[in-house]
Formats: C-alpha cells, sequence, structure tokens
C-alpha cells in the first residue's frame, strides 16, 4: 500500500470510528466526510481492509443494502451486527431515512 493510500484509509477509519450505534453511513457518505465525495469506490477498498476493531459493519451501499455476499461468513457477520444494535432488514435492504448517521449531529 502506497503512503496516499494508507493515509486515505487512515481518513475514513477515523470516519467509521465516529459512527454511532445503530446508525450506518454509505460509502458515499464516508467518502464526503472525508472531503472526497466522488470516492466511494475508494471507501470501499479501504474497508476491506479495516480494522476489526472498528465498527465496519456499519457502512452500506447507497441503495442501504449490505454489499458483501449475503451468503458469506462477511456477509452474514455484518447483517447480524446491524440486527444486535436494533437495525432492521426489509427485504434485504435497511431505512436509510431512519438509520443513516447525521455527522452533523455528532
Amino acid at each position: 500500500m502506497t503512503s496516499t493510500e494508507r493515509r486515505f484509509s487512515e481518513r475514513v477509519y477515523a470516519v467509521v470510528a465516529r459512527i454511532p450505534r445503530g446508525c450506518v453511513a454509505t460509502y458515499g457518505d464516508v467518502a464526503a466526510e472525508i472531503g472526497q465525495p466522488r470516492a466511494a469506490r475508494q471507501v470501499g477498498y479501504a474497508m476491506h481492509r479495516c480494522p476489526q476493531s472498528l465498527p465496519w459493519h456499519r457502512v452500506v451501499n447507497a441503495r442501504g443494502r449490505i454489499s458483501l455476499p449475503v451468503d458469506s461468513t462477511s456477509g452474514i457477520a455484518q447483517r447480524r451486527r446491524l440486527g444486535d444494535e436494533g437495525i432492521v432488514f426489509v427485504g434485504g435492504q435497511l431505512d436509510l431515512a431512519r438509520h443513516r448517521w447525521d455527522p452533523a449531529l455528532d
């Protein structure tokens, strides 16, 4: 990993660490919060290396869905962790209007 990628990932992880329990952010939300609103895909790449100590499970795609394969170990774990925080999925999708984190209220 280059030093630029490392710095980008560190900024992503700092935002992810702030997402409160029971809330989610999209990859685009995280990108916007670090000042790079068009970098959602790069946020996704950084999330592949996200430390397990961070609430990685609170980052979902723009449709309110888990981006991991739903039948994968990580996909199952993400859905279970979100469920443990009171986030309900209907048809594989969560209600972003209800659960989306607003960093301005942080």
